[in-house]
């Protein structure tokens, strides 16, 4: 089990508020880098596709401005994930194909400059202890209404609903993976409101304890946590 630390050279140290739009349009570059096929079989707009990836950012001496995020320096890190080792490999090749050309960026313009491989321990617990390092997007979607009501931790129905996303998951990707034993428990959490595609949206971020197989919590450190995961959310690391 591994996961891709990218880093990128900027221009300047600025960075658009809405890192989702630049991050998911880098990816999509990519993909279609690996191949056209790989494209359309992720991203294909006439029908949904439920991904297996997840993403997250770490933005040195970050400060967030009404106008944008300003940067200690001119360098960020993307760390990406994804379940499907074949998916995986796949984006790596877009990845490599992608490697020193300029991306641009209003006002600004990225340089993916390394590309390195890192080791994640298999889990051989059923219950961890994990830190989210992009917040965890918890969402009930009405569909006969078309609305979506969002649960952050110590919300009645926030524990209820995220296995509802993950049974979600898990039925949509056709594994044979049992949510049974499912569980998670806010050790030291907050509420945070994120923008995500122009939108607030309300999220958690924090410690929590998080219970199930260990066939189901290694798909979940790799394909992370809840709604909007393929956006840069609810990507974890395991602290104990």
């Amino acid at each position: 089990m591994y996961q891709y630390k990218l880093t990128f050279a900027l221009a300047n140290n600025r960075l658009p508020l809405e890192m989702d739009r630049l991050l998911v349009s880098f990816l999509k570059s990519s993909a279609r880098a690996c191949s056209q096929h790989f494209y359309e079989k992720l991203y294909d707009k006439s029908r949904s596709v439920i991904k297996g990836y997840t993403y997250s950012c770490y933005l040195p001496g970050a400060k967030f401005h009404k106008d944008g995020i300003e940067l200690a320096g001119q360098e960020f890190c993307l760390f990406f994930s994804d379940f499907d080792q074949m998916e995986l490999l796949s984006f790596f090749n877009g990845f490599q194909q992608m490697k020193y050309k300029e991306y641009p960026i209003a006002g600004n313009s990225m340089r993916l400059t390394s590309i390195r491989m890192q080791q994640l321990r298999e889990m051989k617990e059923e219950e961890i202890v994990i830190r989210m390092q992009s917040p965890l997007i918890v969402r009930r979607h009405d569909s006969e209404r078309n609305t979506d009501t969002y649960y952050t931790c110590g919300m009645e129905g926030f524990e209820r609903t995220l296995k509802e996303n993950t049974d979600f998951f898990i039925e949509k990707m056709s594994l044979p993976v049992s949510t049974e034993k499912f569980s998670i428990e806010m050790i030291k959490g907050k509420k945070v409101v994120i923008p995500v595609f122009g939108r607030n949206t309300d999220a958690s971020l924090g410690i929590f304890k998080l219970t199930g197989s260990r066939q189901l919590l290694n798909i979940l450190l790799l394909s992370g946590l809840g709604s909007r995961r393929s956006e840069g959310h609810g990507k974890f690391e395991v602290v104990g």
